[in-house]
Order: C-alpha cells, then sequence, then structure tokens
C-alpha cells in the first residue's frame, strides 16, 4: 500500500504559503494505518530496548508500534507536562525557541532508543529528542518518520542518526 494516497494537502496552513501535509486521512483508515504501523516495524535498525515519539503526532505512531514490537514506550513532551523529574533540550525555530523533555529515569545507559514522529521538516525537534535521549545515557538507534519533506535540511540536521521515512516527499 502506497501510504502517500493517505495524506491530505492543505494550502496555506499554519499560515500563507505553507503547503501542510495532513495525515489525519490516514489515521482514519484502518487498513493505511495498520500499514505504517508495519512498515515502520520492517525498518531494521537493529537491537531497540524502547521506542521514544515527540508530543503530539508521534504519539499516535510510538504507542502502536511499540505494542506491536512488544517495547516500552517513552513520551517527549513539551515543558511542564511531565510529573517527574525531567531533562530539557531547548531548540531553535524559525522565530524563536522551543523545549522539550524526557524523564531522567525513563531510559538508561547501554539502552537502545528508536525515536519516532509523524513528519520530518527542519529537524529541529527531533534534533532535540536524540539529544534529551543521549542526555540519559541512552543511544539513538535511529529516528524513524511516517512522511519526510526531503526538501528541507532535516536528514542533514540528524547525521550522524540514521533516519528512514516512509513517505519521501521532494
Amino acid at each position: 500500500m502506497d501510504l502517500r494516497h493517505h495524506l491530505r494537502d492543505v494550502p496555506d496552513f499554519p499560515k500563507p504559503g505553507i503547503l501542510f501535509k495532513d495525515i489525519t486521512p490516514l489515521l482514519a483508515n484502518p487498513a493505511a494505518m495498520k500499514e505504517s504501523i508495519r512498515q515502520l516495524a520492517a525498518l531494521d535498525f537493529g537491537k531497540i530496548d524502547c521506542i521514544a515519539a515527540i508530543e503530539s503526532r508521534g504519539f499516535l505512531f510510538g504507542v502502536p508500534l511499540a505494542m506491536h514490537l512488544g517495547l516500552g514506550f517513552v513520551p517527549i513532551r513539551k515543558p511542564g507536562k511531565l510529573p517527574w523529574k525531567t531533562n530539557r533540550v531547548e531548540y531553535v525555530l524559525e522565530y524563536g525557541t522551543d523545549a522539550v523533555e524526557i524523564h531522567q529515569d525513563a531510559v538508561h545507559k547501554g539502552q537502545r532508543v528508536l525515536l519516532v514522529d509523524d513528519l520530518l521538516a527542519t529537524g529541529g525537534t527531533m534534533g532535540a529528542a536524540c539529544k534529551l535521549v543521549e542526555s540519559c545515557g541512552a543511544t539513538v538507534a535511529g529516528c524513524a518518520f511516517v512522511v519526510e519533506l526531503a526538501f528541507l535540511p532535516g536528514r542533514q540536521k540528524l547525521a550522524p542518526h540514521r533516519v528512514e521515512s516512509l513517505v519521501c516527499i521532494r
């Protein structure tokens, strides 16, 4: 199944000039959603100890992938959303900064963590997520995405981490 047929283009969202790739048609189709998890699970990142995903759309793929693989799930969230002691990494946006956090005890030294998100664009959020996992002593096994906007520098920004995507838009 070609997952690109289950994506919708939304022009001028969230602002004029942006062509937004909407995953909600994929989410609404059980066969397409199941296929996206099957394809993510088929990517060979070697031994993986857990799946971590970025709030919020990354959770939509990270949790079912973790369940499919029989692994635990680690949420990476915006500041102030996690109730325990956290590590935090700030990153630069086009206009300003943002941050993500992880529980300090969510992953451990020696663990290999696969990071998952719905879409790779500039790579800023995923780059911060990689730093978070590493700040806890774990190793990033790789970064997996459903959609990659290959005309943006996200993949390069995540080097040297392995990056895989199911749908590559050039």
